[in-house]
């Protein structure tokens, strides 16, 4: 049975386990791609590698690419493989886009050249960006929207013109993180763009973000916890079918290593710390290590992890099945 490209779903945006070295353990890798890929079909249809959380901004271009190549050997039979790409020049993410298309990629993850959050930027670069990179590699996207408060945030203006100009626009990554400017934003482009696919990224307010009625989400959280991540989906997915019980028992389970990752705040580098520790926890990893300049949690970070673990009732993983 031939594979179906989906933009709607739930994509985790997956870790990547190292050595001691800093390497990448490949073997550990190809593990939990395995373990991830058991949730196929139960609300899980893709996933994003070399994303924040897979630590983009750490990992070399030839990294990158061999971390596409993982992805689509272990699940891309089946799964839509998006890959991030993170580049200060449109040249450059061309390549990078290119790159990813040729090791397996379905879709690209465009984030925002960074010097665009100190700096700002012409109202007219977004567009042109996103075109460049859409016509120069010939791969379909998913915009990454950086949060409302931040100088790299596209107006919805500029989002719907991408939507409606750019065929290869299929996704938006909606990281508003302003509730009233994110219902605000997913209505306008409900109503003039309503074949583009509106996934939230609010992985510390998950359960909220979901009640505007979104298309799936793209989250580091959901290749952490997949447990609890899918079944809420479905709660959400399908209100006809569930009570506003149920995904308030959801949300209340999800809570606590909601807290323990992200702390209440937006992921940053620390939270990913904290979320590696919480796959070293449950037995998915062998290490937490994380790539300098982010540094090793302290013990009462540690303590922390645990207790949102014990508290959302998430049970160790038996990974041997999947080696």
């Amino acid at each position: 049975m031939a594979k179906t490209v989906t933009f709607k779903t739930i994509f985790p945006a997956v870790s990547v386990p190292l050595n001691e070295d800093y390497s990448i353990n490949e073997e550990e890798f190809r593990v939990y791609l395995r373990w991830i890929k058991t949730f196929y079909g139960k609300g899980i249809e893709g996933l994003v590698c070399n994303g924040h959380t897979g630590e983009i901004t750490s990992l070399t271009q030839a990294e990158r690419k061999r971390v596409v190549e993982i992805c689509a050997e272990e699940c891309g039979d089946c799964m839509t493989i998006i890959s991030g790409v993170n580049c200060e020049h449109t040249a450059g993410a061309i390549e990078m886009a290119a790159e990813a298309k040729a090791a397996g990629a379905d879709g690209i993850l465009l984030m925002p050249p960074h010097m665009w959050l100190r700096f700002g930027m012409n109202p007219d670069a977004p567009f042109q960006y996103v075109k460049d990179v859409a016509d120069g590699a010939d791969i379909d996207i998913i915009i990454h929207l950086y949060p409302a408060t931040s100088k790299a945030f596209y107006p919805v203006e500029t989002l719907v013109k991408m939507c409606k100009e750019i065929d290869h626009v299929k996704c938006i990554k909606m990281g508003t993180r302003v509730t009233s400017i994110y219902e605000h934003d997913v209505r306008v482009l409900r109503e003039e763009c309503p074949d583009i696919s509106l996934i939230t990224c609010h992985d510390e307010t998950l359960c909220p973000s979901w009640f505007t009625g979104m298309d799936g989400a793209l989250i580091g959280f959901a290749g952490c916890v997949p447990e609890l991540i899918c079944p809420a989906w479905d709660v959400f997915k399908n209100p006809a079918d569930h009570t506003l019980k149920e995904a308030q028992d959801w949300s209340d389970r999800i809570y606590h290593i909601a807290q323990a990752i992200y702390g209440g705040g937006q992921p940053s580098g620390e939270a990913h710390a904290r979320l590696k520790e919480t796959l070293y926890q449950r037995g998915i990893f062998t290490n937490a290590i994380m790539r300098k300049p982010v540094l090793p949690l302290n013990q009462e970070e540690k303590d922390w992890v645990a207790e949102g673990i014990k508290k959302s009732g998430l049970d160790k993983v038996d990974m041997t099945q999947f080696a």
